[in-house]
């Protein structure tokens, strides 16, 4: 009885090791799986935050507001101040700001006091293992509404 026990563990040696490299590859590519999927919460709620300063400076940079320079108003005839502030918050969120797409909209017209400007931005999320890009390769955005208070 001794004999056939070892003659079939000689018999599985092989399997084993079949079964441990499956096993393996699945656990190797969910691991992968869940890094990238965390890498892109992390982009997405940079973009959020993103956003939000750059509503928050709008709000606070309106047509009523004296000043001149970086700290002057902002409005529909330049929002290049605002796209400053976002691209300067989403860099230190080590996002490469040439991806990113800042779009700045007064739907009034204009930037006085009581008027909403929204600001938008989105940024092409591209993983890092091109196994995922048909998976988690999209486009996240974030939009963000205010109401400028002077």
């Amino acid at each position: 009885m001794n004999i056939r026990v070892l003659r079939r563990l000689r018999e599985d040696a092989g399997s084993t090791m079949v079964e441990f490299t499956l096993v393996a590859f699945m656990f190797v590519i969910v691991l992968l799986g869940v890094v990238e999927l965390g890498r892109m919460v992390l982009v997405f709620t940079t973009v959020t935050s993103a956003a939000r300063a750059g509503t928050r400076y709008a709000i606070v940079h309106g047509g009523d507001r004296t000043g001149s320079g970086i700290d002057g108003p902002s409005g529909p005839g330049s929002v290049t101040q605002v796209q400053n502030v976002v691209k300067s918050f989403a860099s230190a969120g080590l996002l490469n700001t040439t991806n990113l797409t800042v779009n700045v909209s007064y739907p009034s017209g204009s930037n006085l006091a009581g008027n909403k400007v929204d600001v938008t931005v989105t940024y092409p999320f591209d993983p890092l293992i091109p196994y995922f890009t048909a998976l988690l390769g999209n486009t996240l955005g974030s939009t963000r509404e205010g109401v400028i208070l002077f």
